[in-house]
């Protein structure tokens, strides 16, 4: 087997996962442009039938392709457990979204060889947008290169996040109004919409405070090869920490330190 850093294997897998979010979010549209109905999950988040078909498009054709890797899905949790390779899946992430036929919802794809992000791939459908990273190789929008933004203070960035409200309740709020007041302008062009924005430079920060792997999957190594960083509001470069900041790199410490300073 190769080794996790063989760029070969990344290659390859990358080019398939391009595919496989192109395929799923080919079907999403299928779904697409009105209210959609939905059932409730557990912790009370909303799932569409687009939802689970989506998953079990991919599910089947990574079993077909690589039977031998892992897979973990938001809609039916984990196979082949301990798998070398494993795949991370959101396959309609910002779900209320497309529930309402708001077009900033993605097809979310991410892979780890051997506990490692290394690919990662998000497919915004109803924008014609994709942004694909693979360790080593680069970021891409619709095929061609793209990195993060350069500016440099926060004075002059924009800064994002999914809901004002939910996260001024949490203890980063006090964190995330003075972000607000610093920057240029904040919005809530949230969910993955938010972190692939700051990916191809058209904004600087993403703050998301509870986001679960397969939110987060493929934008670890989306913003590492895009030029910034993405890590837990602890700082931490992962997508299992329960958290998720997108930035451009040269503002992250700061924005760290702000979300932390201010906490009651």
């Amino acid at each position: 087997m190769n080794p996790p850093h063989d760029p070969a294997e990344v290659r390859e897998i990358l080019d398939f996962a391009i595919g496989l979010a192109k395929l799923a979010g080919s079907h999403t549209l299928e779904y697409f442009g009105g209210v959609v109905d939905h059932d409730a999950k557990g912790d009370g988040s909303p799932v569409t039938i687009a939802d689970r078909e989506a998953e079990e498009l991919l599910r089947k054709h990574i079993s077909e392709r690589y039977p031998e890797h892992g897979v973990l899905g938001e809609e039916f949790g984990e196979s082949n457990e301990g798998a070398r390779v494993r795949w991370v899946l959101d396959p309609i992430d910002a779900t209320r979204s497309f529930m309402r036929g708001v077009p900033l919802y993605g097809v979310l794809i991410a892979v780890e060889i051997e506990g490692e992000s290394a690919v990662g791939v998000a497919n915004y459908p109803p924008l014609r947008e994709l942004v694909a990273a693979g360790r080593g190789l680069g970021c891409t929008l619709n095929g061609r290169p793209c990195q993060v933004s350069p500016v440099d203070s926060l004075d002059r960035s924009v800064v994002l996040t999914t809901d004002v409200e939910r996260i001024l309740s949490r203890p980063e709020g006090a964190g995330w109004r003075r972000l607000q007041q610093r920057c240029a302008f904040s919005r809530t062009w949230g969910d993955c919409y938010g972190h692939m924005l700051v990916a191809t430079g058209r904004a600087e920060v993403m703050v998301d405070p509870i986001m679960a792997p397969w939110d987060a999957g493929p934008f670890l190594t989306i913003a590492t090869e895009a030029g910034g960083r993405f890590t837990t509001r602890a700082g931490e470069a992962t997508i299992h920490g329960g958290s998720g900041i997108s930035s451009n790199g040269r503002l992250h410490d700061e924005v760290l330190r702000e979300l932390s300073a201010h906490e009651a």
